[in-house]
């Protein structure tokens, strides 16, 4: 039997209302210690599911608020055990006070996602399930909560649960045959298993291609501002952002080193990195910094190429093109469209060039059109998108395993040999669903989470 647990599981700000959640068997008994219903019932006898009126009383016994409690009886509740949950005004202090109260009745502390663990080692969720949970709370967007909530509602496991299944069929068919020679179980078809090894491995790819989506829908799309000094990559990053992030001058070489912002463009979000002007220094501390934007640039998902449009490109603008030009996703800005242009589109080796007036915002919602038509993806946001990075290696090994056992099996090497490979499938597949997870892992899994949930 799971000892009662308590929480807070609606933050520590001021709200409208503030829940502290209970699960576990008898926490009604414990929640009616500190709780009394305005009809007089017990709250342990209150009908299931329902919202009752009451008074919350302190460790004195003095009200501290009156509120609704609601009482869902396992396994029909999120952690599958019993548990009670009070309504009460978001007043933090009046949430401590009870929570103090509970605690003296005999509760525990919640640990940081206790309430989704239990769910999970109850069966109510499965591994993909009550991770996706922390992505639902997470989400920054609103694509990103349509597939954390597609997830939370069971579209992931209902994919990878098919391809477990095939792999254990095909293990412990294998095992039978191999440990009851003298029984009539039919022979180990390596023709009929390599069928589905292709089906299943094929479903695992195009699942583990949707990551690069899935990784920029949780994360954001990683983009580097350069160009060289003083042409308007920190008027840039103030604009995306709506306020003054990045000092401003007119002196180049103002920003010296990275800085970071996370920005709304349209409906794509960008993590964006305004760097120091890329050009040759022999100052060692600028340098480093110069150093830093061409990092930042290799590893963008993005780059945004700034030039000052009101003065012809010059060697260092050139510099800076050719830092660009090996990346997928580069787009050129002419900055400082309100003044004469000195630089047309056509002057600029890159499929996207864009004016843009970082001053005024003109330009701006073109560019958020032309972002958001290149990471758009392909495939829908509704639960079927791989976003997290341990699943993806989890379903990479799989994946990896199949296709050693096919090529086992071109090669014609014996099924015990194919078995290995097929088994080591089986096992990354199970991190993935929870089924073979270790429990370190899972402990590292709900440490991501806040405490009440």
């Amino acid at each position: 039997m799971a000892h009662v647990i308590a929480a807070v599981s609606t933050g520590n700000q001021i709200s409208a209302i503030g829940i502290l959640r209970l699960s576990g068997d008898g926490c009604a008994q414990v929640g009616g210690k500190v709780f009394t219903l305005n009809n007089g019932t017990p709250l342990e006898e209150a009908p299931n599911r329902k919202l009752m009126l009451g008074s919350l009383h302190d460790k004195q016994g003095r009200v501290i608020d009156t509120c609704m409690a609601v009482y869902t009886r396992g396994p029909h509740s999120y952690t599958g055990e019993d548990t009670v949950e009070f309504h009460c005004h978001g007043s933090p202090a009046v949430l401590a006070a009870g929570l103090e109260a509970l605690y003296l009745a005999g509760a525990k502390p919640a640990t940081r996602g206790e309430f989704t663990k239990r769910a999970f080692l109850n069966g109510q969720l499965a591994l993909t399930q009550a991770e996706a949970v922390i992505d639902l709370i997470e989400a920054e967007t609103a694509d990103a909560a349509a597939n954390a909530a597609g997830q939370v509602g069971g579209v992931l496991q209902k994919k990878l649960a098919p391809i477990y299944d095939d792999l254990t069929d095909i293990c412990s068919h294998f095992h039978a045959v191999l440990d009851y020679p003298d029984e009539d179980i039919e022979d180990f078809g390596l023709d009929r298993y390599e069928t589905i090894l292709r089906r299943d491995a094929k479903a695992l790819y195009e699942l583990s291609t949707t990551y690069g989506q899935g990784r920029i829908l949780k994360q954001g799309v990683t983009t580097a501002i350069v160009g060289k000094p003083n042409v308007g990559k920190s008027s840039l990053l103030n604009a995306l952002a709506g306020y003054e992030r990045v000092i401003v001058t007119e002196i180049a070489g103002t920003t010296r080193d990275t800085v970071e912002e996370t920005v709304m463009l349209g409906a794509t979000r960008l993590r964006v990195i305004d760097t120091a002007g890329i050009h040759e220094t022999q100052d060692r501390i600028e340098a480093m910094g110069v150093q830093r934007s061409k990092e930042a640039a290799e590893n963008a998902d993005l780059i945004l190429f700034v030039c000052d449009g009101s003065a012809p490109l010059t060697e260092e603008d050139h510099a800076v093109i050719d830092v660009c030009l090996d990346h997928e996703n580069a787009i050129a800005l002419i900055n400082k469209s309100d003044l004469k242009a000195a630089v047309q589109p056509g002057d600029l080796p890159f499929m996207n060039v864009i004016p843009i007036c970082a001053k005024t915002g003109e330009g701006l919602d073109l560019l958020a059109g032309v972002v958001g038509e290149m990471f758009a993806g392909s495939a829908p946001c509704d639960g079927s998108i791989l976003s997290n990075p341990r699943q993806y290696d989890a379903a990479r090994r799989a994946y990896e395993g199949m296709l050693a056992a096919l090529q086992g099996l071109k090669a014609g090497q014996t099924p015990d040999a194919v078995l290995t490979d097929v088994e080591s499938a089986m096992e990354a597949m199970g991190e993935v669903t929870g089924a073979t997870v270790r429990e370190d892992i899972t402990a590292r899994i709900f440490e991501r989470f806040c405490v009440g949930k």
